[in-house]
């Protein structure tokens, strides 16, 4: 019987040994900064080594404070530079005398007073008329469906860029002199003139300021009025609350913070309005900005004009800060 020949030892040792170094050769082919082909290739030592280092350093960067100089440098030049100018007058009186000379015969003056005494209670009260006629006019353009809601929502947007002059022009043409009203009871009456003069009072005044800026305190209340969960409205109406106190109860909350940005907002504006008081012709109505174009224009007093301006701005300014102050413990 033939023996059979033992398989050969050396083959799997001999394939082993053929597979185990192309292992190792791609491992270290493939580790960083390991052995690699002809110089250039990734890896290797040519010159593509110092170009891939500096690629990942990446360019030099600027430093972020340069970014701010054009800005700064406009913004100095455009409003900062002219504002220190108002200063700067108000502290040099033209006739001579201390750097507080011009504040305290501005101080002391009656016109000034009245003045500020005008400015604060005018803007005070189309404050608060604002407030009023615009949450209620709010309430029913987000909660009361009726045809054109939306075309009037978006008016909305529209009428708060329209200028001063045009609703107070508007309002001449009705409530004027020789305007639709008076003209309308000279025809029925006979009289030689109408009974409404109140344009040219305090009293005009006020209503043309609600008039123009209750869009101000409106835009903001729809935006929050949007956001409201009606779900909290159903809930309430079918636990039996009444809609005054739906009102009070769950959508008075939800709309403060829109009340106070508008509310300040047209505050702010009706301390420096200055276009709708000239144009309603109220020579007895005398704000702060009237008593600067007054002091400046048709007096030539520069020095005074600019103490009231900066007054102005003070007030304007402090104003402004409270607000913030306000919003942010509101949770604005």
């Amino acid at each position: 019987m033939a023996e059979v020949p033992a398989p050969a030892a050396t083959t799997v040792p001999h394939q082993t040994a053929h597979r185990t170094p192309t292992r190792q050769q791609s491992v270290r082919s493939s580790a960083p900064g390991g052995p690699a082909g002809p110089a250039g290739a990734p890896g290797g030592s040519g010159g593509s080594g110092g170009s891939a280092a500096h690629a990942a350093r990446g360019p030099r960067s600027v430093p972020g404070w340069l970014w701010s100089l054009p800005p700064v440098a406009a913004l100095a030049l455009v409003f900062l530079y002219p504002l220190a100018l108002v200063v700067q007058q108000s502290f040099s009186p033209e006739n001579g005398g201390g750097a507080f000379d011009a504040y305290a015969s501005v101080f002391r003056s009656h016109s000034f007073r009245e003045a500020l005494g005008t400015t604060v209670w005018l803007a005070a009260g189309a404050t608060v008329g604002c407030l009023v006629l615009g949450f209620v006019l709010a309430l029913i353009i987000a909660f009361v469906p009726f045809p054109g809601a939306k075309a009037v929502a978006k008016f909305i947007d529209v009428f708060l860029s329209f200028p001063s002059f045009l609703i107070t022009l508007a309002l001449l043409f009705i409530y004027g002199t020789v305007g639709m009203a008076n003209g309308l009871w000279t025809d029925v009456s006979g009289s030689a003139e109408g009974p409404f003069h109140f344009l040219t009072t305090p009293w005009g005044v006020l209503l043309a300021e609600i008039t123009y800026f209750t869009p101000f305190v409106m835009r903001p209340l729809l935006a929050a009025f949007s956001q409201l969960d009606t779900a909290q409205l159903e809930v309430a109406s079918s636990l039996g609350a009444k809609p005054a106190r739906i009102i009070r109860r769950v959508i008075l909350p939800e709309a403060l913070p829109a009340l106070a940005a508008g509310g300040s907002l047209v505050l702010v504006m009706c301390l420096n309005e200055f276009g709708i008081v000239l144009f309603t012709g109220a020579k007895d109505v005398t704000t702060l900005p009237m008593l600067v174009y007054g002091k400046a224009i048709l007096e030539s007093d520069y020095s005074a004009a600019c103490v009231v301006a900066v007054v102005n701005i003070a007030i304007s300014v402090g104003l402004f800060g409270l607000y913030r102050v306000v919003s942010k413990r509101a949770g604005a």
